[in-house]
């Protein structure tokens, strides 16, 4: 899962970011609303963590941009201001959740994988096709009950590949989902990862799982 954190405080910023990488999240970071909004309109976030109280530029105009130029991205806001009036406001904007500071992190990446997962239309946290498990939350991947040894990256490309089965999903998109702005997009580490992975799922379950698409990306066949 990829977050963008839009907040002025460098310290929370930074400490949020390390915690949720420690998880596996990749983690963008911008301290003013006007760069915050530019990275959430070009690139395409899992989840926003919008602070209200910017310097340049508030966190409603950013959330009221957002929305108005069709950016569904799920935006959950972070800030101080706890009064209800506030709360109902951002809502009625457009935010998915809003957490007040101070806020425990495991809160905090509970609520991102929650909306993430609402996002998605989905309600349950395990991703489920045929034989295929993938939990997110334990990070554990099984075939007909059997669990499937993946790296860190592995796990990440199967997870958002799985979530949009049966779709075809492109080299684009994964890069989006799984890596941070500094990315090396001329970087072959995503076909790497993408070959490692067919390689486990064929040896999991002695089937091609993991189709290519050419010209277009990867899907998922389990028939």
């Amino acid at each position: 899962m990829r977050v963008l954190i839009v907040e002025d405080n460098i310290e929370l910023s930074e400490y949020v970011k390390k915690s949720l990488e420690k998880d596996n999240f990749a983690v963008d970071i911008s301290y003013d609303g006007v760069s915050g909004e530019e990275k959430a309109f070009v690139n395409d976030y899992d989840v926003i963590l919008l602070d209200l109280n910017l310097p340049d530029k508030d966190g409603f105009e950013i959330l009221s941009f957002l929305r108005n130029s069709n950016v569904q991205t799920p935006v959950i806001i972070i800030t101080a201001r706890d009064k209800t009036e506030q709360r109902v406001k951002g809502l009625d904007i457009g935010a998915d959740d809003y957490i007040t500071k101070p806020f425990d992190l495991t809160e905090l990446k509970a609520r991102l994988r929650a909306v993430s997962r609402r996002f998605q239309g989905r309600t349950n946290p395990i991703i489920n096709i045929e034989s295929l498990s993938i939990n997110p939350l334990t990070r554990r991947a099984e075939y007909n009950g059997a669990i499937i040894p993946l790296s860190v990256k592995e796990f990440n490309i199967l997870e958002v590949i799985a979530e949009r089965h049966p779709s075809v999903v492109s080299a684009e998109e994964i890069i989006e989902h799984i890596f941070d702005e500094t990315y090396n997009t001329f970087s072959s580490s995503l076909r790497v990862h993408i070959m490692r992975l067919r390689n486990k799922l064929y040896a999991a379950s002695d089937k091609e799982i993991l189709q290519t698409m050419r010209g277009r990306g990867y899907y998922l066949c389990l028939e």
